[in-house]
């Protein structure tokens, strides 16, 4: 996950997987969401997953994911990679509670102003 406005055109960086806070697809009708924008913009490239932290209106249980001892889910979304495998590399980042911790930190930087 990158904050925008803490890019540096400096460097050159080709990331395996991007992770950002929000929908690659959105509900059953998988409309296009900004992840999906940002993987046809990166020439689909690099693998995009999204994690959202509420349904979209009509999400389905199968994007649903659940960390540490939280009842409510994360909701992970994903192109150029398996959904399975996806929801996996989220359910494995660092972190006992609902948000993984590098996310809660990306989250934090992006909001200091």
């Amino acid at each position: 996950m990158v904050c925008a406005s803490r890019l540096n055109p400096r460097y050159d960086l080709t990331p395996d997987i991007i992770v950002i806070d929000g929908y690659v697809v959105l509900g059953q009708e998988l409309k296009p969401g900004l992840g999906m924008r940002l993987y046809e913009a990166l020439d689909k490239k690099i693998p995009i997953i999204g994690v959202a932290k509420t349904a979209f209106k009509d999400s389905n249980s199968e994007s649903e994911v659940f960390r540490g001892e939280s009842k409510k889910p994360l909701y992970v979304t994903a192109v150029g990679i398996g959904d399975q495998i996806a929801k996996s590399y989220i359910s494995s980042m660092h972190g006992k509670h609902r948000m993984p911790t590098l996310l809660k930190l990306v989250d934090r930087e992006c909001r200091k102003g």
